[in-house]
């Protein structure tokens, strides 16, 4: 009799009947408000009936159409629809699954076209499990340790953590790019590099935003080297941070777009986007994949960004993000454990610590499970594993916000008293 690999731990107890909108309805007939979306996912809530529609009318057409043997309408949709929201000039997209795909097409593009070998990383950064993205991970040594050697040519530079650090912004900010400007003249010289890839908000790392002056001093020394500026959008794209892409917040233009997660409400499809211009330096055959651009997945991502423009999904994200950030900011004033709230738009979390601010996993652990009870979903993250992330669909209401914010509120009582 097979069963799951027992490596695979869930975060919740919780077995799905069927879910809608905020709510998932599990099988014990309670009725939880879901405020992990499948890891930031489910991006228009869970079955919104114009993304079911589409699938479905889909998979009565075709359901493999294998890209790169026969070309398909949804695609070609996607593509169209999707032009309409990446940055300027960026009007070439190839497809993949998964975001770890996506990544990997990104570092081996941006290498093929510079010929040079190095990649530069960023401290706390998660871009994924395959052997080339946990390379640029350092979210947590689970993502990356265990199966050594990994991919060469990677160099890690410090993240403006102005938190970690104890620094202002503008402090941290500036020491990182100096610890950059000195990477770049003491390990992997310009000439030697090919890209910089950074998350505009860290993900697994802790939900910390990027802040602004540092992307545009990354977006200066790439262009004053030649260095292609890779940003990984999977989590942070597609409104989530209440601009459509986590970079809009700092006015740049990256050289290279990736994106997953919510650009399909569920479906599995990936995309890097980039110039023809650099797209056409990739080398022939590096580029493809049996399941990527899947006709399902790509008639649903149609279906979310319709939804995502009709339904002004991208201003609910800021407006129900401020008000999740107003609520968070109070109980952080009533709670010693808190020792950081931070996030942008729906992309919110809630750092836990103890004396001299050292990371408290226990009490974040003991929150996340005390929400249960409560009958709210979140989920844990940061190499401590001492935070807590708040990721509502895009679409949730003012009054899921203020129920969450209640529920929460109940499950840290519970587990600090």
């Amino acid at each position: 009799m097979a069963t799951l690999s027992p490596i695979l731990k869930q975060a919740t107890p919780v077995v799905v009947d069927h879910a809608l909108g905020s709510w998932i309805h599990a099988t014990d007939g309670k009725k939880y408000l879901d405020f992990t979306t499948g890891i930031g996912v489910t991006s228009t809530g869970h079955c919104h009936p114009d993304v079911v529609a589409a699938a479905r009318e889909q998979v009565g057409k075709i359901i493999h159409a294998q890209y790169t043997t026969v070309m398909h309408k949804p695609l070609l949709a996607l593509t169209d629809k999707l032009g309409q929201y990446l940055p300027p000039g960026l009007d070439s997209v190839f497809y993949a699954t998964s975001g770890s795909e996506a990544v990997e097409a990104s570092i081996r593009l941006a290498r093929m076209a510079t010929g040079r070998p190095n990649i530069i990383s960023f401290q706390g950064g998660f871009h994924g499990r395959t052997v080339g993205a946990a390379s640029l991970t350092t979210a947590g040594t689970k993502f990356r340790s265990g199966f050594s050697p990994l991919m060469g040519g990677v160099h890690i530079s410090p993240f403006p953590h102005a938190y970690r650090y104890g620094w202002d912004e503008e402090t941290a900010v500036a020491f990182a790019l100096r610890e950059l400007d000195h990477l770049l003249v003491s390990i992997s010289s310009p000439a030697d590099t090919a890209g910089f890839i950074i998350e505009p908000v860290l993900g697994d790392g802790g939900y910390i935003p990027t802040p602004v002056a540092f992307l545009q001093g990354l977006r200066e020394r790439a262009d004053r080297h030649g260095i292609v500026f890779i940003v990984d959008e999977v989590q942070a794209g597609v409104g989530r941070t209440g601009k459509f892409w986590g970079h809009d917040w700092a006015g740049i233009r990256p050289d290279v777009v990736i994106t997953a997660k919510g650009l399909a409400s569920g479906f599995p499809i990936s995309a890097i986007a980039a110039s023809a211009e650099l797209m056409g330096k990739a080398w022939p055959g590096s580029q493809g994949g049996t399941y990527g651009g899947n006709a399902v997945a790509a008639a649903a991502g149609v279906a979310t960004l319709d939804v995502i423009e009709r339904e002004n999904l991208v201003t609910n994200a800021l407006d129900r993000g401020d008000q999740l950030r107003t609520g968070l900011d109070v109980l952080k004033t009533e709670f010693d454990v808190i020792g950081d709230v931070r996030g942008r738009g729906l992309m919110q979390s809630i750092e836990f610590t103890g004396p001299a601010a050292a990371p408290d996993a226990a009490t974040a652990l003991a929150v996340q499970q005390a929400a249960i009870k409560e009958e709210l979903l979140l989920l844990t993250c940061g190499p401590h594993g001492n935070v807590i992330r708040i990721i509502p669909p895009l679409n949730v209401s003012s009054d899921e916000i203020l129920q969450g914010l209640s529920r929460f509120t109940q499950a840290l009582k519970a587990a600090t008293s």
